[in-house]
């Protein structure tokens, strides 16, 4: 019997990520993070599977979310600081680290 509710992904092209590759890699494909190539064949597995494509869907609204959310909330002294001692890098531009 064939139950027309129940979605599979009909990806058979090797070249595709699997759906357990695409889900490890929806952020970086929303935050545009990765190549042209990769980007292509996340997208194309993403239009022919179903269960991904509504993964792709809730992660891209919780980050909507998250970021409306947050725009307004100031960081907690001394974040910034301890972030920029992790990764040694000046990301707040006032020419040191932490």
């Amino acid at each position: 019997m064939n139950d027309d509710t129940t979605s599979e992904c009909t990806i058979s092209d090797d070249s595709m990520p699997d759906c357990a590759e695409t889900i490890r890699e929806l952020d970086i494909f929303l935050d545009d993070e990765i190549s042209d190539e990769h980007r292509h064949a996340i997208r194309a597995h993403l239009d022919g599977c179903m269960d991904c494509l509504g993964a792709f869907d809730f992660h891209a609204e919780l980050k909507e979310v998250i970021a409306v959310k947050c725009q307004n909330d100031e960081m907690p002294p001394g974040l910034l600081s301890r972030i920029e001692r992790c990764f040694g890098t000046d990301f707040d531009g006032d020419g040191r680290i932490g």
